[in-house]
């Protein structure tokens, strides 16, 4: 089972990892594990990684690549893995077709969680955490019993800087500008199914594992 999963910050991606994950046995790879990986087994990628993450640029593309391929090549990968942050760029995306060949290997499908902006805005804009306890809440999902008042220890509620809508807007309008072409070129190439995101996440993963369903465990 070779997947590739997609969808913009908040839309559940990480959750349903875990349970993909769990029910399928298959590595989830995301782009951060194997740099880290990779820096600490001090592979030659690894260090020419760490060499760029040090002055604070980003990772060329011909690195990040080889660092998948290695990933890729790694014996738990041989009954399938669940890519998660790789690839970002349709050049990334055809790298990966022509690794994937070398390895004798298909994509089965890419997962592409669909959650439209203004739920996303609600979703990431939400948050409040406690200055005292570092408790976390949420305005919708998860409100405290008081406004502006943490129920474990008293403290008050604030929101961070990178959860204000001005910052997620931007942010979820620069995801959505790097997805479209990625979503395209799969969707073209026939291995894109997008699911409906805004359910519960037990009806979201039951419609992944109706797609994932016809291939082996």
């Amino acid at each position: 089972m070779k997947l590739i999963l997609m969808g913009l910050p908040g839309a559940g991606k990480g959750t349903q990892a875990e349970r993909i994950v769990e029910e399928f046995h298959i590595p989830h790879i995301s782009t951060g594990d194997m740099f880290r990986a990779a820096i600490k087994e001090g592979t030659e990628l690894g260090l020419k990684a760490k060499s760029f993450m040090d002055q604070g640029q980003l990772v060329p593309d011909e690195v990040t690549i080889g660092i998948v391929r290695e990933r890729l090549g790694k014996d738990d990968c041989k009954k399938g893995f669940l890519l998660d942050g790789f690839p970002r760029t349709v050049a990334q995306a055809e790298a990966l077709e022509q690794m994937l060949s070398d390895l004798q290997r298909t994509l089965d499908y890419v997962i592409h969680i669909h959650v439209d902006q203004s739920l996303l805005m609600e979703r990431l804009t939400g948050r409040r955490i406690c200055k005292e306890c570092g408790a976390t809440y949420h305005l919708v999902f998860n409100p405290p019993t008081q406004e502006g008042i943490c129920d474990k220890c008293g403290g008050e509620l604030y929101q961070r800087h990178d959860d204000n809508a001005e910052t997620v807007g931007n942010r979820l309008e620069v995801n959505t500008k790097q997805m479209e072409p990625l979503l395209n070129f799969y969707d073209q190439k026939g291995y894109l199914r997008t699911i409906n995101g805004e359910q519960d996440i037990h009806d979201v993963f039951a419609d992944i594992n109706q797609v994932l369903g016809g291939l082996s465990k």
